[in-house]
């Protein structure tokens, strides 16, 4: 039994475990002065294939595989090292979060944080994947912002006590399980009315939730967490995500900044359309 009693006030001073324990503060801001780099093309984009890095990658990807000219580089950003907190990132996002973007086709440029507010910022600005009219618009937006709002159950809440946590907190993990669970069969339920998440057009809000709960769901996150969720018997689901995750472009999206898994598929840095032939890990390693 936990006798853990809270003070009045908290202070920081102890190291509060877990995975990510040494690049969490309770402070924001700049902790040094690193300027980030620029590439060549307007769309500059500073991220880490997470599943929110991933969103970003996905949508550039589809926007250039449907012939419009969102050319972009795509710079690593490691946050284990703590890239995040330097001067040049935080300037484009105060808040110390991959993914991020500048865009310098505008003047002054813009700066553009939060996954969900970048999808939306590119959809708007090359008229794709997010549909015109009212109805279904504003459908597609509410289930972007749901997985914006449902997201840190999963990863922050479900994510980190089942399998980041430094001791296993039964209420936690069973607090976080119900939650994950009632949210896959929510979308379970929508896919079975539905092709894709906001109806039978592939939009930004597919792009949004695919990354996170499609891995989730084919084993990719927190260990074995889809055996312990039982996500096999989520199938609307199941046919959702094989059917997104057969896309060219998502294939390529969720190998840019990607530094993790099989060399063959990580691109640490994406500049151009042939770097996923010639600059992949197993390439520049032989």
């Amino acid at each position: 039994m936990n006798d853990y009693t809270p003070p009045k006030v908290w202070t920081a001073g102890k190291e509060n475990g877990g995975k990510f324990a040494s690049i969490n503060k309770p402070t924001a801001g700049a902790q040094y002065e690193r300027d980030l780099p620029v590439g060549k093309h307007p769309l500059q984009l500073y991220s880490l294939a997470t599943p929110n890095g991933q969103k970003v990658t996905i949508m550039l990807e589809e926007l250039l595989e449907a012939g419009h000219d969102a050319e972009y580089d795509a710079w690593l950003i490691r946050i284990g090292d703590g890239d995040q907190f330097g001067s040049g990132f935080v300037a484009v996002n105060p808040n110390s979060k991959i993914p991020a973007l500048m865009d310098h086709s505008t003047n002054p440029p813009q700066r553009v944080f939060e996954s969900g507010s970048i999808l939306l910022y590119l959809a708007e600005k090359f008229g794709a994947f997010l549909p015109k009219d009212p109805a279904s618009r504003t459908e597609t937006l509410n289930w972007l912002f749901w997985q914006m709002g449902a997201g840190p159950y999963l990863g922050g809440g479900f994510g980190h006590f089942y399998a980041y946590a430094p001791e296993k907190i039964e209420y936690a993990i069973d607090r976080f399980t119900m939650e994950v669970k009632r949210q896959l069969d929510l979308l379970d339920k929508r896919l079975a009315e539905a092709r894709f998440i906001a109806g039978e057009d592939y939009t930004i809000a597919d792009m949004a939730i695919w990354p996170w709960y499609g891995r989730l769901i084919t084993g990719g996150a927190y260990g074995d967490a889809a055996t312990f969720l039982d996500a096999a018997s989520y199938k609307n689901l199941h046919r959702w995500q094989d059917e997104v995750a057969s896309r060219p472009a998502v294939q390529r999206g969720i190998m840019v900044n990607n530094v993790s898994g099989d060399p063959e598929k990580q691109l640490h840095e994406r500049h151009e359309a042939s770097d996923f032939l010639t600059k992949t890990q197993d390439k520049l390693q032989a």
